[in-house]
């Protein structure tokens, strides 16, 4: 179970939130309003906000136009992870990700099962590292967007949560989590002694 170091320092964020939708506009993004609440609550910055159309180059063109800034570390990307024809998020995005987040899709599944029962197998949340910028997407509803960034981002985006975060690998000059640390110093001194793993 996680929990929250009181020796390390609180490292704000700079985030953005993806809205994928055909019909909404800002006024009707409930979705997008929950999450920039949550994140700017928490202590991160809202960096970015947009709506695309549910479009697989439209996606990407925004999201790979986020990812070389260095203002945001993170993008939350709600919409489009269902099973219509429309719903491309996950195939906008996968081939984008240089390392997929694949326990991030199954933590949220686990979690929504509890609210929507076997309905959460419809759910096609994935997340994943594109460069130095993380990529998490959830379902469109207000309510899937609570449970991804309650149960699941809120604590992973917090360089305090131990034993391990994500904060670290967007931003280098966050020490690692203890468990991620004495690894990199076995493997050195591994390295410096001769050693193979």
């Amino acid at each position: 179970m996680s929990h929250v170091s009181a020796n390390t320092p609180f490292v704000p964020l700079g985030i953005a939130v993806l809205t994928v939708s055909d019909t909404r506009g800002l006024a009707e993004d409930g979705s997008g309003d929950l999450l920039a609440e949550r994140l700017t609550a928490a202590g991160h910055r809202l960096a970015e906000r947009q709506i695309v159309p549910d479009d697989v180059y439209r996606l990407r063109a925004v999201v790979s136009a986020w990812v070389v800034r260095d203002d945001i570390q993170a993008i939350l990307v709600n919409g489009g992870t269902g099973f219509t024809p429309r719903d491309t998020t996950p195939e906008a995005l996968a081939p984008l990700f240089d390392k997929a987040i694949d326990g991030y899709g199954e933590l949220f599944r686990q979690r929504s099962l509890a609210t929507i029962g076997t309905s959460t197998i419809q759910s096609r949340a994935v997340a994943g590292l594109i460069d130095r910028t993380l990529v998490f997407a959830m379902p469109g509803s207000p309510k899937a967007c609570a449970t991804a960034w309650d149960d699941i981002l809120i604590e992973q985006l917090d360089a305090r949560t131990r034993p391990c975060n994500f904060v670290a690998m967007v931003r280098p000059q966050v020490a690692p989590c203890a468990s991620r640390q004495a690894t990199s110093d076995q493997y050195a001194a591994n390295a410096a002694s001769g050693a193979t793993a």
